[in-house]
């Protein structure tokens, strides 16, 4: 699977593309991730991205030109304009991040798992032209009611939750069960996280002191160790 992530702040993802699942699905081959500068796009020496709203406003918008020609280098093809808006290749999604965008959820994780690429754009100042939207983005989403400065953030949380649910070597056969249960969960009003999780607690340490199995005891109703059992479950 392929993520294309636009953005003016490239060296953002530097960190968390090389960290856990992320960084050991690239080694391997079951993800490519790669990163476009928007700014690359402009044509004008200062490299301007951003505009003020038309008719007035507060805040800056990012203009839909340098967004359009992104996305048309990243296809290799053009993607229409507003009077004919041209059929995406098939498993090909192009996303725009935004807060009034859908919420994100493990549904809509399990069901872009399922594509061969992503193009997540990430907003950022006061918005996007809405031109963008209606006319380039085949989803427009956020991750919660909340503001936060860009899209980065919330591209790259999406880029793991699609992670997780694609074929590996690190046990996602187990991963996507578990997906599939919290979304039961969910369905069920349950607790996402499931049950209350412990170690087991060694009988004796190195010196042969008490173990921990007698000074922290199971509270009755939590997970029974012995059974597996837990309230919530």
């Amino acid at each position: 699977m392929r993520f294309d992530l636009i953005t003016i702040f490239p060296e953002f993802f530097a960190g968390p593309l090389e960290h856990g699942i992320l960084r050991r699905a690239r080694e391997t081959g079951i993800v490519e991730v790669k990163v476009q500068d928007l700014r690359v796009f402009t044509k004008d020496r200062h490299r301007t991205v951003d505009d003020r709203p038309f008719g007035g406003g507060e805040g800056m918008v990012l203009k839909p030109e340098p967004l359009f020609e992104a996305v048309e280098h990243l296809l290799g093809a053009p993607v229409g304009d507003a009077s004919e808006k041209r059929e995406l290749e098939s498993g090909t999604a192009i996303v725009l991040l935004s807060a009034s965008g859908k919420r994100f959820d493990q549904g809509m994780a399990r069901r872009f798992a399922e594509l061969s690429r992503m193009i997540l754009i990430c907003g950022r100042y006061e918005g996007v032209d809405e031109r963008v939207a209606e006319h380039l983005a085949t989803d427009e989403i956020s991750i919660g009611d909340f503001v936060l400065s860009g899209g980065e953030l919330p591209a790259m949380l999406i880029v793991d939750a699609v992670t997780r649910l694609l074929p590996g070597r690190w046990g996602m056969k187990r991963l996507r069960r578990m997906s599939r249960s919290v979304l039961g969960r969910k369905m069920l009003g349950r607790k996402l996280s499931g049950c209350p999780t412990l170690q087991p607690p060694p009988l004796k340490t190195q010196g042969g002191a008490p173990g921990y199995r007698s000074i922290f005891r199971i509270t009755p109703g939590r997970r029974n160790i012995a059974d597996g059992k837990c309230r919530t479950c």
